[in-house]
């Protein structure tokens, strides 16, 4: 290691592949209740608490996997050690106390009386949350800004700033319906689909500059254009969900003609992975997290791209809102997108922080294909059961439960598909946290960043 307070890392990615064994844990007994409703008791385990503990202990792992990256990339690209490591711990428990209470909240039927998805946080949650926000932003920027400038951690502070200012607008909860869905939408879209991206882009940069050995700066040429592309698309982009929240009509055109671009960014970042291993040709040992990068670009390209396009226009989103053709995208876009970009940056790092040399790459990869396997058959599954949910209740109007009961297949497919998938992080989870005793130490060179 070259840097010491890059361990500080280690603890917020435990955390986080703790809450992540427990979200998708909580997806599989989501997915049995849609098959076998009769089988969990509803009075103790309701589908909407299971659902809920799903989404958002997500947003939790995804956000603590972020900060994690944020500690481990910073002091290298700065060249300075985290100005505070004590704030970067306190921020720790604060945050993953605020988390865990949330969940155990959950389960007890306590959460905000106006329930939000993905914010269902009871206020004194959401508060702890800003505070945690507060600490981690004076904590990176003090860094940055006392050492070395550059694109990338230009372009994380910019992501990582955006995504506290958005979450503020979660403590806006108007009477109105139309309203309240439009600040909403300023945290849900403009976190996953705006500032998540530069976060995404930066992890990414920083680690096919580590992988490959191009040029730093080439890499920031492709970064930055990543980055106008994916604010260009993604802030007007928003207007894909006011289409029929009572929002005004032009809404319909500014929403289908910016979405229909946010194919663009993720493209991008296909073409700016691929080129970069091309162009580098260097033989570099850890090959799980290349796969995990490569796999992230193609996936979210996929997933947030063309899957988000399919239904994205207004004419389409008519009759495909809320069906299983959402469902579709939301798993395969969160998936490819900030799950394997998470996976990729650890699949990295921890060999380094365990000062070792890249272990149990097997075990890495088959995790990487047997997670990819089952989120894409579950996409799949799910696209189909929503094209024919479409058909038969939007467009032949048969009633919505009658049309659940006709899906049962597809509900089975996709059960089968979440445990290989549950398989397959416990796996990696495995593989990254136990390295065999006799794996060989790291190499010098593994050790140190490459010179630039």
């Amino acid at each position: 290691m070259r840097y010491e307070s890059q361990n500080i890392a280690k603890i917020y990615w435990y955390g986080a592949l703790l809450i992540f064994a427990v979200q998708v844990v909580f997806g599989l007994i989501g997915g049995t209740i849609y098959v076998l409703p009769n089988l969990f008791p509803t009075d103790l385990l309701p589908f909407n608490v299971v659902r809920m503990i799903h989404t958002n202990a997500l947003v939790v792992w995804l956000l603590l996997g972020f900060f994690g990256a944020a500690y481990f990339l910073i002091p290298e690209e700065a060249e300075r050690e985290i100005h505070s490591p004590f704030l970067a711990y306190v921020q720790f428990a604060i945050f993953f106390f605020g988390a865990l209470a949330a969940v155990a909240g959950y389960l007890f039927h306590i959460y905000a009386d106006q329930a939000r998805s993905y914010l269902e946080q009871p206020l004194w949650v959401k508060l702890g949350i800003i505070v945690a926000a507060l600490i981690f932003l004076f904590n990176i920027s003090m860094t940055v800004l006392q050492g070395r400038k550059t694109a990338i951690t230009n372009v994380l502070l910019l992501g990582l700033w955006g995504v506290a200012i958005f979450f503020l607008f979660s403590l806006y909860n108007p009477a109105n319906l139309s309203v309240d869905k439009m600040f909403w939408w300023y945290v849900v879209h403009l976190w996953v689909e705006g500032v998540w991206e530069l976060v995404m882009a930066s992890i990414l940069a920083f680690i096919m500059l580590k992988m490959t050995g191009v040029d730093r700066e080439v890499i920031e040429k492709w970064l930055y254009v990543i980055v106008a592309t994916t604010l260009f698309t993604g802030v007007l982009g928003t207007g894909h969900h006011y289409y029929w929240i009572g929002a005004p009509g032009y809404w319909q055109w500014i929403g289908s003609v910016f979405s229909a671009l946010e194919v663009v960014p993720f493209f991008g970042m296909v073409v700016f992975t691929f080129a970069m291993v091309w162009k580098g040709r260097r033989d570099h040992p850890n090959k799980a997290a290349l796969l995990w990068s490569l796999g992230c670009s193609v996936l979210a390209f996929f997933g947030a791209g063309v899957w988000g396009f399919l239904h994205t226009l207004s004419s389409v989103n008519f009759y495909t809102h809320g069906t299983q053709v959402t469902a579709a995208h939301g798993h395969l876009a969160f998936y490819g997108a900030y799950v394997c970009v998470n996976l990729a940056i650890m699949s990295y790092a921890f060999p380094l922080l365990k000062n070792r040399a890249p272990y149990n790459q097997v075990l890495n990869m088959l995790s990487f294909w047997l997670i990819t396997s089952g989120v894409v058959f579950m996409t799949v599954t799910l696209t189909f059961a929503g094209v024919l949910q479409t058909h038969l209740e939007r467009v032949n109007g048969i009633p919505y439960m009658d049309v659940q009961d006709q899906l049962g297949f597809f509900y089975l497919l996709r059960l089968g598909a979440g445990a290989v998938t549950v398989v397959g992080v416990l796996l990696f989870i495995y593989s990254i946290l136990v390295p065999r005793e006799q794996e060989a130490i790291a190499p010098t060179s593994l050790t140190t960043a490459p010179a630039e």
